[in-house]
This record gives C-alpha cells, structure tokens and sequence, in this order.
C-alpha cells in the first residue's frame, strides 16, 4: 500500500507536529520493524529535507551496524566510541554536533555531511539501534530537533 507523507509549512516545531502522528498512523498498521524504520527514513528525509537519515543496530554492545537509510552511501560498521554514532553507544545520550569536523574522532561517510544528531533508542534497558540524522549545512539541528526526535526514537523503541 503507497503512503503519502504531508508537512506543513511553518516552523520546524509545526512541521514536525504535523509529521508525528503520520509516522505514527504509518507503522500502526506493519508488524516488521526493518519495514517501519525504512518508512521512517523515507518521511524525515522527505518531508524535513535532511541530507541523510538512517538507524544503526546495536549488533553487540560495542558494534553497530547500518540498518535502513535513505541518503548516499553509508558507513557500514562504526564500533563502540568511535564517531558520533559509537559516543552515543557508549554514553547513551543524545548529541548535537553543530559541525561534524570539529567532532574528535568524526567518521566522515560523507563528506558533503556538515552537522548531524544522533539519538539512542533503548529496548530492555539497552542502546538497541541508533538514530542518525545529518544535514549538509552546518549548525542545522538543534532542541527541537532533539525534543521531535527524539519523540520517535521512544515510538521506535516500543516496536523492538
């Protein structure tokens, strides 16, 4: 069944009010998580213009790997503390990195990435998978961001 993802135009805070229960109303009806992260990488990336969107697995607590995306090609594995997504394994916490190449220790995918957000995504009390948004402009997240997100990050976790 096609879907059909519309934002609002506003602020960020609006769009992404509007975009929420979409996303929601789109994985209420699939079982398979692959599919609805897929789905939600397609919505955030489409409708909030990002330049890459996707989820890291939690393979092993010290391992992630690349799960559904949208966006150029991307790392395939990022250990434990390395670049943003393996800090956000390890300190289990959401970050906000303004510019990427001011990172210590940034894993760059992409060169044409400039900032990014990263949230965690708990199951059973542990990081299970990663959510990794980058834009090609810098300073381009923010709060909201974090608070809309990070919204979904809780929606996702609730499937695992």
């Amino acid at each position: 069944m096609a879907e059909h993802i519309t934002v609002i135009k506003g602020s960020k805070a609006q769009q992404y009010q509007s975009l929420l229960p979409q996303i929601e109303a789109l994985v209420s009806t699939e079982a398979d998580v692959i599919a609805n992260l897929a789905n939600i990488c397609a919505a955030l990336k489409e409708s909030m213009g990002f330049f890459w969107v996707g989820f890291y697995r939690a393979e092993t607590p010290d391992m992630l790997v690349l799960g559904p995306f949208q966006g150029p090609v991307a790392c395939t594995r990022i250990p434990r503390g390395k670049g943003v997504c393996g800090v956000v394994l390890e300190q289990r916490k959401t970050l906000i990195v303004p510019n990427v190449d001011e990172f210590p220790g940034h894993i760059a995918c992409s060169s044409a990435s400039k900032s990014e957000i990263v949230l965690p995504i708990f199951s059973k009390g542990k990081v299970a998978w990663v959510l990794d948004v980058d834009s090609d402009r810098l300073n381009d997240f923010d709060e909201t961001d974090q608070h809309w997100l990070e919204k979904i990050t809780v929606m996702v976790g609730l499937m695992l």
